[in-house]
């Protein structure tokens, strides 16, 4: 069986590529916009291309039998298209829920007929690194709506996810809401970067314009739109969900877990 991951050397899709390699799939795939700088490990069939150009595809569907789509909404029923065309037999996407711009994929894929797994995952883990410099600069975090909860999900988690599906046809059919374990506030995840630095490290709660104003440094344009969506969880916060533990057979990445491991980032 060959799997090709589309956005190899993105967040996710690079993890997916270890996930595969440990799993001992013999033939993995990966398309990177540059093949020569991507790194990738030994063992792995490099081909250049963009998922987000579908005219630098040619050629790379082809002897494939399942394919890990990263998210471009602009293209995903054209690729699909290709992939079916190419003999594809399956597409696991990365997606998002009702409401967001990726949400569109799945139906753009679905058209082509292929057996599909959509993944959802809710916020990363890794967005926690918009603070590191103010950590480093002044030793705590300002930030509006301090009540907002979600549940952050480790990208390691997704990619194990999106491996499983991969492997497993059985997953054929299925939309998976990815999410952490536990649903955080923003004060709650500053403690607990705290603690993996030894360290106190305040939250303090500020204006929005200030909060957002802090945010654009980081987040650019961004800003406001993430702002926006801690707004809509003071009064409706995400629930997690078990899907990472149902799938995988073991615990989902606490963010403590993730602050542990990562805690160079903010040093």
């Amino acid at each position: 069986m060959t799997i090709l991951v589309t956005g190899a050397t993105g967040n996710v899709g690079r993890l997916v590529v270890d996930e595969l390699l440990r799993a001992d799939v013999p033939q993995v795939r990966a398309l990177t916009v540059n093949p020569a700088r991507a790194a990738l490990p030994d063992g792995v069939e490099v081909v250049r291309g963009y998922v987000g150009k579908p005219e630098t595809l040619g050629g790379v569907f082809d002897g494939v039998d399942v394919v890990y789509l990263a998210p471009v909404p602009a293209v995903a029923r054209e690729v699909a298209a290709l992939a079916r065309d190419a003999g594809v037999r399956r597409i696991v996407t990365l997606t998002g829920g009702p409401g967001t711009e990726w949400h569109g994929i799945e139906g753009d894929v679905e058209a082509s007929g292929l057996a599909c797994t959509h993944l959802e995952p809710g916020e990363f883990m890794t967005n926690a690194t918009v603070w590191s410099d103010q950590i480093r600069r002044s030793g705590r975090v300002l930030g509006a709506y301090p009540t907002a909860a979600n549940a952050p999900i480790a990208l390691e988690d997704i990619a194990a996810v999106a491996a499983r599906a991969l492997l497993d046809e059985s997953h054929s059919g299925r939309t998976y809401e990815l999410t952490g374990p536990e649903s955080l506030t923003h004060p709650d995840m500053v403690r607990a970067l705290g603690r993996a630095l030894g360290r106190d490290i305040p939250f303090v709660e500020v204006p929005r314009e200030e909060a957002e104003a802090v945010l654009a440094e980081a987040m650019g344009e961004y800003a406001g739109w993430y702002l926006d969506g801690r707004a809509r969880l003071v009064d409706h916060p995400q629930e997690p969900t078990t899907t990472v533990a149902d799938v995988l057979g073991r615990p989902a990445t606490t963010f403590a877990q993730w602050a542990e491991a990562n805690a160079d980032l903010f040093r």
